[in-house]
């Protein structure tokens, strides 16, 4: 088993290695295609699976790497849509579901890094909506790296 999972990993955008020897790639989807600028667009995942819904076990990885879509609002077809991926209209229940998921592969006393942009959900909402509290972060913009722990008793 790798030590790293990230759990939406789309394009892999911010990895300086994006196949990392001891990371898993999983997204819901698996596809390529070219954008209107005529770049090309690649998400293939090792791993096609729902974050909500993780096949793996608990306690597996020692680092979670979870940015999920945070787009509420965006055309099916559009770039945006194709390029982060869009949540659905439950997107409270789906990111508390998909948090929990993280937690619940994280070893005890493991590390969470959660990538959230605010451009349409605001951060406050988020928390609300997975009801924790994250360790510290860092903003730049309208994107926060967010850190948690799952400490050894809770899950």
């Amino acid at each position: 088993m790798k030590l790293i999972l990230d759990a939406c990993c789309g394009s892999r955008m911010f990895w300086f290695n994006k196949n990392h020897p001891n990371a898993i790639y999983m997204d819901i989807r698996n596809f390529e295609d070219t954008l209107s600028d005529g770049r090309k667009l690649e998400v293939k995942p090792d791993v096609v699976g729902d974050f909500r819904d993780m096949p793996f076990p608990d306690n597996s990885f020692h680092l979670v790497v979870f940015d999920p879509p945070h787009l509420v609002q965006a055309g099916e077809g559009s770039w945006l849509a194709k390029k982060y991926g869009k949540l659905g209209l439950n997107w409270e229940q789906d990111i508390s579901a998909g948090f929990g998921e993280c937690m619940r592969v994280l070893k005890p006393n493991a590390t969470l890094v959660f990538k959230w942009n605010e451009e349409q959900v605001k951060l406050s909402e988020l928390l609300d909506a997975i009801g924790n509290e994250p360790l510290f972060g860092f903003r730049r913009g309208k994107t926060h790296f967010l850190v948690f722990m799952k400490d050894e008793v809770s899950g």
